[in-house]
């Protein structure tokens, strides 16, 4: 079903980095759930009303949410769709996770007022009319819900899009919430209790718990997270295969939105070839890249001596020492200015982000094991932190 709608109303529906074609997945999923929780909401809402349930109108009322929800993704997708301009370079595409946290402080609205309600109908409980027509919409709304969460989850998967995801979780917490609702209807004329504010606490905690969800999601997108390491060892794999790239750091992934990331890395070069080649070798990763992977790279060439035997006798004691003093710490950049008293030997050194050591200490550990082997040699050492995990490097 899924794959019929998007063979029947999206053009080269499989060409899911193509903007407008993303444009077009956001429209077909705004619209589909607009139809269906109007619908929802017209249905449950006369139940509700009828049965004097606060639980089935509080539903009613989610679903009507939702709707809005979809609306907000409509018009989020046409916006992020926005061709880059003077004053938003990188381009329009965080217009998605902005449009996901509106939906999450929806529905954590939905959820605090139809607590306060529920409240009310467990303090002031009255009878709830039982029918057979009442369990077949609330039925039938699970099972449409169903159908919404898997549609959702489709598209989001394929387009990577977090407005999608969080509508797919956002449906998933209404199934959980109406059976409960369900439940409430069928048991309580049984028991002779009325548990209808009870359920309407239940839902209102399980749509609450949804939205806390998606605005934790979006908040970790807009301050910045660590990319997947699926894609940091594609990015370093493909660089990696080219000959002459003799090593690789600093990899830096900016994330600007959906299929919006932008890369800065170090890629070390034999110092004894040409330089126009290097950087010939370097336009050409750069260029690849960009145009298989989507991914806009900017390459720093770091030319490495391979070839002095004292540069590579000194480059193997320093990482010697820095093994021994922290498996989790590693080097680059490494260079040796020799002197008539003493020889600069330079490097950088890399350390995660969970490190408890002070710089200054790792510093001095590293200067001290160095200078017990040999006094002659000066250690100037920059610390750097990792901005990515990854490992296949």
């Amino acid at each position: 079903m899924h794959d019929f709608l998007l063979k029947f109303f999206i053009r080269n529906y499989e060409d899911v980095k193509n903007p407008n074609v993303r444009e077009q997945y956001g429209k077909l999923g705004g619209i589909v759930g607009i139809v269906v929780n109007v619908f929802l909401f017209i249905i449950k809402f006369a139940v509700g009303t009828w049965s004097h349930s606060v639980s089935i109108i509080g539903d009613a009322v989610n679903n009507l949410s939702d709707a809005g929800s979809s609306v907000i993704s409509l018009i989020s997708f046409k916006m992020s769709n926005k061709p880059p301009d003077k004053d938003h370079p990188f381009g329009h595409a965080r217009i998605e996770y902005i449009a996901s946290s509106i939906v999450g402080f929806l529905i954590l609205l939905i959820g605090w007022e139809l607590i306060k309600t529920s409240f009310e109908k467990i303090l002031h409980p009255s009878a709830i009319e039982f029918s057979i027509i009442t369990v077949f919409v609330l039925g039938f709304s699970i099972l449409a819900k169903l159908w919404l969460y898997r549609l959702n989850t489709n598209l989001g998967k394929r387009i990577n899009s977090s407005v999608m995801n969080a509508t797919a979780a956002d449906s998933l917490a209404d199934v959980t919430a109406t059976s409960a609702v369900l439940a409430s209807t069928i048991i309580s004329p049984l028991i002779e209790f009325q548990l209808d504010g009870y359920m309407g606490v239940a839902v209102a905690i399980f749509i609450m718990i949804s939205a806390i969800k998606i605005l934790k999601e979006m908040l970790d997108s807009l301050l910045g997270r660590m990319p997947s390491s699926e894609l940091i060892n594609m990015i370093v794999a493909y660089i990696k295969k080219y000959p002459g790239v003799l090593g690789i750091h600093d990899l830096v992934v900016h994330d600007y939105g959906p299929h919006r990331c932008f890369a800065s890395v170090h890629v070390e070069v034999d110092a004894r070839v040409d330089v126009l080649e290097s950087h010939d070798l370097i336009d050409n990763i750069e260029r690849d890249i960009s145009a298989e992977l989507d991914i806009p790279l900017v390459i720093h060439m770091d030319p490495i001596v391979i070839d002095d035997p004292f540069v590579n006798q000194m480059h193997q004691l320093t990482e010697q020492v820095i093994k021994m003093i922290d498996t989790s710490i590693s080097m680059h950049d490494f260079r040796v200015v020799k002197g008539a008293t003493h020889s600069n030997i330079i490097f950088d050194v890399t350390i995660p982000f969970n490190y408890k050591k002070e710089e200054s200490q790792i510093i001095e550990e590293i200067t001290r094991g160095i200078n017990e082997i040999n006094k002659n040699l000066n250690p100037v050492i920059t610390i750097d932190r990792s901005y990515i995990e990854y490992s296949n490097v």
